[in-house]
C-alpha cells in the first residue's frame, strides 16, 4: 500500500445496525439491503457478507453488472437489481440467476425468451410508480401488468414494489397516500393469487416448484423503516441506515445505528509558517501567527469535497484542526499548531473515527449535501480497510477490497 490514505470500515457496525432493523421489523419481514454502488462507497462484497451474515435475505443493487459482481465473488444469495435493466441484459440475468425490476413488456418477453432457452425459470419484481416520478408502471395499470408479464413461459413474479420520495419530510401526507395505493394493488394481488401464500426459498437456483409463494410486496427505504411501520409489507429495503447514518433530520431515531466508515491519512509534510504566508491555490488562506501547517496526502480526486476548504476539519492525536485553503486534486493543508508533539507519519482522521464533528452527517451538513453522496464520493483508489470491533482495532479481514 503506496499511500497511506484509506477507508476502515468497521463490518461490526454494518452486522448490528441489520440486526437493529431486524429487531424493529421483526421476523417475518425480509430485509433487503441496498449494496448498491459498491455499497455506498464501504465496498459491495464485504457488506454484502457481513449483511447476509447478520441476517438480510435478499441483496439490492443497482444493475447487471454490481449483481455479477457479487456473484463472481461466490455469493449466492437473492439478488435484486433494482434498476430497470435493457433487453439486451436479459441473457446475464437469466444465467446469473437474478431477480430483475419488470415495468416494461418488451424486456419481460425478452427475459421469457432468455429463460426459456436455457430451461430456467426468471424471476422478476414489478414496479410500480405510486409518486416517485422515476421508474414504474402506473397504480391503475399494475394488477394487469402482472398478470400480463405472469402468464409469459418460464417467467415468474415473485414480488411488488414502490418507492417513497419523502418519506424522509415532516408532511407526512404524500407518503400516506402512497401507502394507501400501494395496499389497494396488494390487496388486489392477494386476491387473485390466493394460492400463493408463503416464502420460503433460499435461492433461485434451488427452487423446484415457486407455485407456493405469493407475491412479495415491498416499499419502505430507510426513511420508511424509521417513520411508516405501517409500510413495512413483507420486506425492507434499508439503505444509508445500514451505513450508520439517518436519512434526515426529520425521521424519528426509532432504530439505533451506527457509522461504520472512518476515513483517514496521515501527516507527509511538516512547515513552519511566518505570518503572512499564503497556502495552496488562489491563495484563500494566509497565516496570521507563525504555524506549523502539515499536508496530507488526501484530495478531492479521492472523494474529499473541494467544498471543505478553508471549512473542514480533521483530528490529529485527538486534537481538533481546521483544513486551511483549498483542498487540491492529491494534497490538502491542516493548521497542527496546537496539537501537542505532532510528528511526520502522525494518524489523521478525516471522516468518523467516532468524533462526532468528523460524523459523515455532519461533514455532508457542513458541504451543503447528503451522506449518500460523501459516501459514494470516495473514490476507487482509496483502498478499504476492513475491520470487525466496535472499538475499530485495526484487525483486519480477509475480504478483497477495492483498492
Amino acid at each position: 500500500m503506496s499511500r497511506p490514505t484509506v477507508a476502515e470500515v468497521d463490518l461490526s457496525a454494518i452486522k448490528d445496525n441489520i440486526r437493529a432493523i431486524r429487531a424493529r421489523v421483526g421476523p417475518k419481514v425480509k430485509i433487503i439491503p441496498a449494496v448498491k454502488a459498491d455499497a455506498y462507497g464501504h465496498g459491495a462484497v464485504a457488506v454484502s457478507l457481513a449483511c447476509l451474515d447478520a441476517g438480510a435475505d435478499i441483496l439490492g443493487v443497482a444493475c447487471v453488472d454490481e449483481a455479477i459482481e457479487l456473484r463472481n465473488a461466490g455469493i449466492q444469495a437473492l439478488i435484486l437489481i433494482l434498476g430497470c435493466s435493457l433487453i439486451s441484459d436479459a441473457e446475464a440475468v437469466v444465467e446469473h440467476d437474478l431477480i430483475a425490476t419488470c415495468c416494461d413488456a418488451s424486456f419481460a418477453r425478452a427475459l421469457s425468451r432468455s429463460a426459456e432457452k436455457r430451461g430456467k425459470t426468471a424471476w422478476v419484481h414489478v414496479k410500480v410508480d405510486t409518486g416517485m416520478g422515476r421508474i414504474g408502471v402506473r397504480p391503475e395499470d399494475a394488477i394487469n401488468f402482472v398478470h400480463e408479464v405472469a402468464a409469459l413461459p418460464n417467467l415468474r413474479v415473485d414480488g411488488i414494489f414502490t418507492h417513497f420520495p419523502s418519506a424522509d419530510e415532516p408532511d407526512r401526507s404524500f407518503t400516506m397516500s402512497q401507502i394507501a395505493t400501494f395496499k389497494k394493488i396488494v390487496f388486489g394481488l392477494n386476491h387473485d393469487f390466493p394460492e400463493r401464500s408463503s416464502w420460503a426459498v433460499s435461492s433461485i437456483s434451488t427452487a423446484k416448484s415457486p407455485a407456493d409463494l405469493r407475491i412479495i410486496a415491498h416499499a419502505s427505504n430507510s426513511a420508511g423503516i424509521l417513520a411508516y411501520p405501517e409500510a413495512d409489507f413483507d420486506a425492507v429495503r434499508p439503505g444509508i441506515m445500514i451505513y450508520g447514518c439517518y436519512p434526515s433530520e426529520h425521521v424519528p431515531r426509532s432504530v439505533s445505528v451506527r457509522e461504520a466508515l472512518t476515513l483517514k491519512t496521515r501527516i507527509v509534510f511538516l512547515k513552519q509558517c511566518e505570518p503572512g504566508t499564503c497556502i495552496s491555490y488562489g491563495r484563500t488562506h494566509v497565516t496570521s501567527r507563525r504555524c506549523l501547517i502539515a499536508t496530507i496526502p488526501v484530495g478531492y480526486a479521492d472523494g474529499y469535497s473541494r467544498r471543505l476548504s478553508n471549512l473542514g476539519e480533521v483530528a490529529v492525536k485527538g486534537v481538533r484542526v481546521p483544513v486551511v485553503g483549498r483542498v487540491c486534486m492529491d494534497q490538502t493543508m491542516i493548521d497542527v499548531t496546537d496539537v501537542p508533539g505532532v510528528a511526520l507519519g502522525d494518524e489523521v482522521v478525516l471522516y468518523g473515527g467516532g468524533y462526532d464533528y468528523l460524523s459523515v452527517a455532519r461533514v455532508a451538513e457542513l458541504i451543503g449535501t447528503i451522506p449518500y453522496e460523501v459516501f459514494c464520493s470516495i473514490s476507487s483508489r482509496v483502498p478499504r480497510v476492513y475491520v470487525d470491533s466496535p472499538e475499530l482495532s485495526g484487525r483486519t479481514q480477509s475480504i478483497r477490497s477495492t483498492a
